[in-house]
């Protein structure tokens, strides 16, 4: 296969596999605008899958750029009428959504941390119109990269410029599991078998709480409830539940921790973008669950914003598990964008919980943002603790120990 050829092949994985787009279904389209000429391909793999409409919408943040630094913080975070307008008819119809995602890490170079958090803001609280729709309504959702000049030239400088798009590109592919000769869809029902039987095991030990430490600071206890389970065994699904991956790439197996049982410090181990700007070399130090302190030089105000977003901002609502020796992890790339970067280690979301089974109460955390950080290393021991008392390997240098 030639480069448009295994980009369609990308493009169809994302529709069939990701998504998983249904007959007369209308799809969402969130599209990074440096990135528009890949969503027409998109586009026609969805229609070939039978959608009803495709509806595409264009993210233009080097506009959002440029009004940040002339009109006023409150003005750029305001969700405007038509923003819901867009977007909510179609998913009261059961429309899926996806976001094809562009990196520019150099764009948001020049601007102040109150311009990006206005910018981070505004972008997140229109998703969190798609986000409401997902979990009450149960459709489908997707993140998933498109390969820029920009973004390639970043993280792959040692490459020609004229080939680094092209190259990323390849990468994507191959941390996508897509060749030129298998068949996608049966190549991740696999892996998703091997993932699921992991998580399972992970659920029969019956665990309440994870200790996680590591040579860098990190000595954090993450506390779980009776409903924090990591597979979808005991999970009730609606009848009209379609099956769809939520990330591609991923490798995680992940659950909602207890809201209010989270202590010690942690330390990030690859860098976070903000609103397209990045934050390095931070940490966050718990008490009762909750952020007490942000630990952090560069970048520590917009830290301490985001986790005053709103009152549960604070909390965390996600913790995933990753083996350090990933094929992300492996690659040996950094690649500035939570999507990949996340799935090459362990990592814990501020914010909004996975779930909001209604049996766990408040002890699953709800809030406007969900805000994955990257902890994970090659030396992580993380320590399990069952009902009865007995602590297990889980994690022992970087890695699965079960």
């Amino acid at each position: 296969m030639n480069m448009e050829e295994m980009k369609r092949k990308y493009a169809y994985t994302l529709a069939r596999v990701g998504l998983n787009v249904q007959k007369g279904q209308t799809v969402l389209v969130e599209a990074d605008i440096a990135g528009a000429a890949f969503t027409p391909v998109f586009a026609e793999e969805c229609y070939k899958l039978g959608a009803g409409n495709v509806v595409v919408h264009y993210l233009d943040l080097p506009n959002m750029k440029v009004a940040a630094q002339y009109r006023s913080d409150a003005d750029i975070r305001k969700v405007e009428d038509w923003e819901y307008a867009m977007h909510q008819p179609y998913l009261d119809a059961g429309a899926c959504y996806i976001r094809l995602e562009g990196v520019n890490p150099r764009l948001m170079e020049d601007v102040t941390e109150a311009q990006s958090n206005a910018i981070f803001a505004h972008v997140d609280a229109v998703r969190n119109i798609m986000r409401k729709a997902s979990r009450e309504k149960h459709c489908q959702w997707l993140i998933a990269m498109v390969p820029t000049k920009d973004w390639a030239t970043y993280i792959l400088p040692d490459v020609p410029e004229d080939q680094a798009e092209d190259e990323l590109w390849k990468l994507l592919f191959k941390l996508c599991y897509i060749d030129e000769h298998n068949d996608v869809v049966k190549t991740w029902e696999e892996k998703n078998a091997r993932k699921a039987e992991r998580a399972n095991a992970i659920d029969e030990l019956h665990l309440v709480k994870l200790h996680y430490t590591a040579s860098n600071g990190t000595d954090l206890t993450v506390k779980l409830t009776p409903w924090s389970t990591f597979g979808f065994g005991k999970r009730k699904m609606p009848a009209n539940f379609v099956r769809f991956n939520a990330n591609i790439p991923t490798e995680e197996v992940c659950t909602t921790p207890d809201k209010f049982g989270t202590e010690g410090v942690v330390y990030a181990s690859r860098p976070l973008v903000l609103g397209g700007k990045k934050v390095e070399n931070f940490g966050f130090r718990f008490e009762g669950g909750k952020v007490v302190e942000v630990l952090a030089g560069e970048g520590k105000e917009m830290l301490e914003a985001l986790i005053r977003m709103d009152e549960n901002a604070c909390y965390l609502g996600e913790c995933a598990l990753v083996e350090y020796h990933s094929p992300i992890s492996l690659s040996q790339v950094v690649y500035y964008t939570t999507l990949i970067d996340e799935n090459a280690s362990c990592h814990l979301a501020l914010g909004r919980g996975l779930s909001g089974n209604p049996e766990a109460g408040d002890r699953f955390n709800d809030s406007v943002i969900h805000i994955d950080f990257m902890i994970g290393t090659p030396d992580m021991h993380i320590v399990g603790t069952t009902e009865d008392g007995r602590e297990v390997d889980v994690f022992v240098n970087g890695d699965f120990a079960i």
